[in-house]
């Protein structure tokens, strides 16, 4: 089977005035199905310009990008915003939530995107939230949650279309390290039950440590990619209900 996500030589490059940014230079790499991704790089290294090509929300200037062995790079917007919507999930630093929604709507969001009706969209938002710990909070918004169990709505919401990819950028960025553990381990589990492949940016040495492979970027390119011999464990006692998102027919 040819790797989930195969970019040849992929460029990017933003015009500012009289001023080309090169902000991906010749990229190639394989990023095998089930694998555990952190990128990492300085501010402006890269990482994540890589990152949003990888989730089709951006086309390369120059270069390949197969996903799943399906070249995309030369796809329309309308036919990029279906690929997003069946095979990636995102996850941001910020957590994205709508602010006056409850979790549960938060979480329904992707599935109003489908490209027919979900009839049990309430029942699959509802597993989703169950899956990563907050069963009982459905109702809650926001600014009633903390910043963990926000990005743990997040996280339902990017797991409720049962894409194939979760991205997450920076998703630890604004949580104390306990809390911080407490979320790897819904990404391990993940990961490793579900198989879902993990891509995450982090500035972390100790956050990319929990994955078992490494991308350094610096200056638009690649400077190391390599895998973790140990990756560490989060040991923070939370449960992952694996069957608890249906798949969306």
């Amino acid at each position: 089977m040819p790797s989930l996500i195969d970019v040849q030589h992929l460029g990017k490059s933003y015009n500012l005035g009289e001023t080309t940014v090169h902000a991906l230079r010749d990229v190639s790499l394989q990023i095998e199905r089930g694998s555990f991704v952190a990128v990492m790089g300085p501010s402006g290294s890269g990482k994540s310009t890589f990152v949003n090509l990888l989730g089709c929300l951006d086309r390369p200037t120059s270069g390949r990008y197969l996903l799943d062995g399906f070249p995309v790079e030369d796809l329309d917007r309308d036919q990029l915003a279906e690929i997003r919507n069946r095979k990636v999930g995102f996850i941001f630093q910020n957590f994205s939530l709508l602010a006056r929604t409850s979790a549960l709507e938060n979480v329904e969001l992707p599935l109003l995107y489908a490209d027919h009706d979900v009839p049990d969209a309430e029942e699959r938002a509802r597993n989703a939230l169950a899956s990563v710990g907050l069963a009982g909070r459905e109702l809650s918004q926001p600014s009633q949650l903390s910043g963990g169990q926000q990005q743990r709505v997040a996280i339902a919401r990017a797991l409720v279309n049962n894409p194939e990819i979760l991205l997450a950028d920076e998703p630890t960025g604004q949580l104390d390290s306990r809390t911080s553990d407490e979320i790897m381990k819904i990404f391990q589990e993940l990961n490793r039950v579900r198989g879902i492949t993990i891509i995450l940016i982090t500035h972390s040495d100790e956050i990319a440590a929990y994955a078992n492979h490494i991308i350094r970027f610096r200056d638009g390119q690649v400077v190391s990619n390599e895998p973790v011999v140990h990756p560490a464990y989060a040991g923070a006692q939370m449960r992952f209900v694996p069957s608890a998102v249906k798949v969306l027919q």
